[in-house]
Order: structure tokens, then sequence, then C-alpha cells
């Protein structure tokens, strides 16, 4: 039995939304959007609000959502989940279609200038993600880019990430996704820290402070053991930027 064909059937219900109400669901998607407003807006400000930019593995349209509401009028979106597409039209999300992003890329009878695969390419096995790589290098225009985000081995939480969903195949540090992009065609890759904040003020001043802290703590353990601390990343996710 492919595991694939159980989990995804319903994987909305059984991992994105476990547990959810309607009510939770909406609250969801805007902590969704919020985030990719802090998180991958500031990645596009240099590229025209007319820009070609395709959202594989959309989910509930919540990076969509933010993108059109900061002006971006040329955005598609595709996954592969009816349960994720049908709460993207309850949240009112345009341009999402239903259908495998996969199969997509692949097909460079049309191509966009970004690609964008937010908590995505950890579903695949090795050999699968260089394939998808390459196919989303061709499936780019030129001086076009790809933007992933997706969890970091490095960080010191990194199994809640790495291992809070079945379906992850493989697991990415800095380097290694240096690594795999360069191998795949790209010609500059760009490691980035994820954005870390919580709601409450209070909170959020403990939370730099102990953040902070434990930075320290993590580069001293690598001093001590002989690694550079140069080019490391630590938050639980990362983000990272494929240019061609």
């Amino acid at each position: 039995m492919n595991y694939r064909k159980t989990l995804y059937q319903n994987y909305s219900s059984t991992q994105s939304l476990r547990r959810s109400t309607d009510s939770d669901i909406k609250s969801l998607f805007n902590r969704e959007k919020t985030q990719f407003e802090k998180e991958i807006l500031p990645l596009l400000k240099s590229i025209d609000k007319s820009s070609s930019i395709f959202d594989m593995g959309c989910g509930s349209g919540s990076l969509i959502k933010a993108l059109q509401e900061n002006g971006f009028n040329n955005v598609l979106g595709m996954d592969i989940s009816p349960e994720q597409i049908e709460v993207a039209k309850k949240m009112d999300v345009s341009n999402v279609t239903l259908g495998n992003a996969i199969e997509y890329v692949g097909d460079t009878n049309s191509k966009h200038d970004v690609i964008l695969g937010m908590d995505i390419i950890e579903h695949f096995t090795k050999d699968e993600l260089v394939e998808l790589l390459i196919n989303i290098k061709n499936k780019l225009n030129p001086n076009g880019f790809a933007v992933f985000r997706t969890p970091n081995l490095d960080s010191f939480m990194a199994s809640i990430y790495a291992n809070g969903d079945f379906t992850h195949e493989n697991y990415l540090n800095a380097s290694s996704a240096q690594q795999v992009c360069l191998a795949c065609g790209f010609t500059e890759v760009e490691i980035k820290s994820s954005v870390m904040s919580t709601t409450n003020p209070l909170k959020e001043i403990i939370r730099r402070y102990l953040w902070f802290v434990f930075k320290i703590d993590y580069k001293l353990r690598l001093f001590a053991s002989g690694r550079s601390t140069q080019n490391i990343v630590l938050t639980p996710n990362m983000l990272i930027v494929a240019k061609i």
C-alpha cells in the first residue's frame, strides 16, 4: 500500500486542520497569512506586481491571499488536496485550483517568474526532490527564482518540525539545501532564517531574550566541537531562495 494515498486523501483534516472548528480554521488561515506577510513578501519586494507567480502545494491559499492583498495580480495556486482547496474557497481565495503541482511544473509550456513552495520539498524522497528542483528551474523565466520554506535540521528543536508530519521524507540544513539546489542547476542559492514571533508583546520580549540565550549556547557548543558557526541557520524553519 502506498502511504501517500492514505495520508493525502484527507491530509487537511488529519494534519493541517486537526481538531479545528470553522472559527479555528479562519484563525489559522489568518495566522498563516500574517506569517507569510512577514516572511515571504519581503523576498518579493524587488519584482513587479504583475510578475507571474506560482504557489505549488498552496494548501488553504493563505500565501496567495497575502500576495493578492499586497497588489500581486498574477498569482496561481495549486494543491492536490480537495479539502485544502475547499478551505481556500471558504476563505475567498481566487485563482486556486485542484491539481497535481508536481506534474504542472514538469510541463514547460507555460513559465513563471517566481515559484513558491511552502512546506512542500520535505515531502519527497531524495530522487524525487532532485527531479522536482530541476523541473522547477526549467519552469522559471529568465532571471526567475524559487522560494522554499522547509524544516531546518540544524535547529535545536528540529524534531518538532521535521518529525511532526508522517509524510516528510527528507531533511535539509543550510549546507545541504545549497548543495542540492546548485547541483540541480540554480546559479545562486541564499539561505535565510524564518520569522519567529508571538502576538503578545510581553511574551515576545521574553521569547526574544530566551532565543538570544539559546543561540549563544548553541554556538558555543558548535565552537567546542570545532565547527564554524558561520552560515549556520538555527530557526526551526529555513527559507531557501534559489535563482537561475
